[in-house]
């Protein structure tokens, strides 16, 4: 065990059986009308943020005081791989669990352990009129709320007030995010869907940041009471800044490099600095005062390196 994994995975054998047909997944129901909520934690199995504010849940046996909450955990295989000497690799089995989100994918006939254990919780998610999708990053950097490009979901994340930085964001070249799915990603309607990136996948902090996050998004709703949610609301959150999203980089040869070591939220001044390298290609900066948000330091062509984005606020 390296003295860096300040957080760790937890055992969650105990909420295997759960009450929907399909393990992992725990629907709790009011009986009063309400909207229809599910939280998700390991979308990808090394971000065990997640699963630790679940178990807050659990433990303190939160139920909706109207509509339906539902609570699961994702990709359980690939969190059950986890190794204290590569931790990161039990981000997945086969392939990446949040990259598989339209009907053409989860119909079709390729398969994966991802592609099983989505199919499986493909109907809690298309039930959802509002999800919470928890994550966190490789790279130490704050909290990251990414809505996408819907008023719906920017009204959303700001009516949670936390964390202070909101992206409105599309996505993935690489493939569709579980908070993409269906109506999620359509202007009309009210189904909506959020991405919380927590924080660096080990540290502490993370796990809190996560905990805040699943409070605020139930007040919000008004899915639980506030006396039920206050004990778990973050103290005097800092006032939210939203970022736009202008586009993604997507790596395009192996031989991709930034020019320095961003970690994300650098605010680039000037239109046409270069931050990096594709092969002999530079990327530049396409305005000024340009935000960095949620770069990589491991490559891999058609993934995205950086998305470019602006402060909008």
């Amino acid at each position: 065990m390296t003295a860096e994994l300040e957080l760790l995975p937890i055992d969650i054998s105990g909420y295997r059986a759960g009450n929907t047909g399909v393990d992992y997944v725990h629907r709790f129901d009011s009986g009063q009308p309400g909207p229809n909520v599910l939280i998700t934690a390991l979308t990808h199995g090394n971000e065990v943020c997640g699963a630790h504010a679940l178990a807050v849940l659990f433990e303190n046996s939160i139920r909706p005081a109207k509509g339906v909450l539902t609570l699961c955990f994702n990709n359980v295989d690939a969190y059950h791989s986890f190794a204290a000497d590569n931790p990161g690799a039990s981000r997945f089995v086969d392939e990446d669990f949040n990259r598989l989100w339209s009907d053409e994918i989860l119909d079709g006939e390729r398969q994966s352990s991802e592609l099983t254990r989505a199919r499986q919780v493909r109907g809690a998610v298309a039930e959802a009129d509002y999800l919470l999708d928890l994550h966190s990053m490789h790279l130490p950097s704050p909290a990251l709320m990414l809505c996408g490009t819907a008023a719906k979901g920017r009204r959303l994340a700001m009516a949670m007030g936390v964390p202070e930085y909101v992206v409105a964001d599309p996505g993935h070249a690489a493939g569709p995010r579980m908070r993409d799915y269906g109506s999620f990603a359509v202007d009309s309607g009210d189904k909506t869907a959020l991405l919380i990136e927590c924080g660096q996948h080990w540290q502490d902090t993370s796990r809190q940041v996560a905990i805040h996050a699943v409070f605020h998004f139930l007040d919000a709703l008004g899915a639980i009471g506030r006396d039920t949610a206050a004990p778990y609301l973050a103290d005097s959150p800092a006032p939210q800044r939203m970022i736009e999203v202008v586009g993604p980089i997507t790596i395009q040869t192996d031989a991709f490099r930034f020019t320095d070591g961003f970690t994300g939220l650098e605010v680039i001044t000037q239109t046409g600095t270069v931050i990096g390298h594709d092969g002999a290609q530079p990327v530049v900066t396409p305005h000024d005062d340009c935000v960095l948000v949620m770069p990589t330091h491991r490559p891999r062509v058609g993934q995205t390196a950086v998305r470019l984005g602006r402060f909008i606020d």
